[in-house]
């Protein structure tokens, strides 16, 4: 007797992250962290006693760009599946 590799009696687990809202919040969170480490490192640009921490804002601008573009994949993902359908 095998398994069934679609049960009837089961619904497909949904992850609460791949959602269309929170794809939505993740985009407008990591954009405002993008524009906090813009600031940061024209603040940090601007005085030279803080000219050698610019790597921290530089990281955090870096590190929020790509989860906002894998969230953009991702949504782009959502709208053609829906307009596919």
């Amino acid at each position: 007797m095998t398994l069934e590799p679609k049960p009837m009696f089961r619904k497909a687990i949904y992850p609460f992250y791949d959602s269309e809202k929170a794809c939505i919040i993740i985009f407008i969170i990591m954009l405002l962290m993008l524009l906090f480490g813009i600031a940061g490192m024209s603040a940090a640009s601007e005085d030279v006693q803080y000219a050698g921490y610019i790597w921290v804002p530089a990281l955090l601008s870096i590190l929020s760009l790509a989860v906002l573009i894998s969230t953009s994949v991702r949504l782009i993902r959502h709208y053609r599946n829906r307009i596919s359908k």
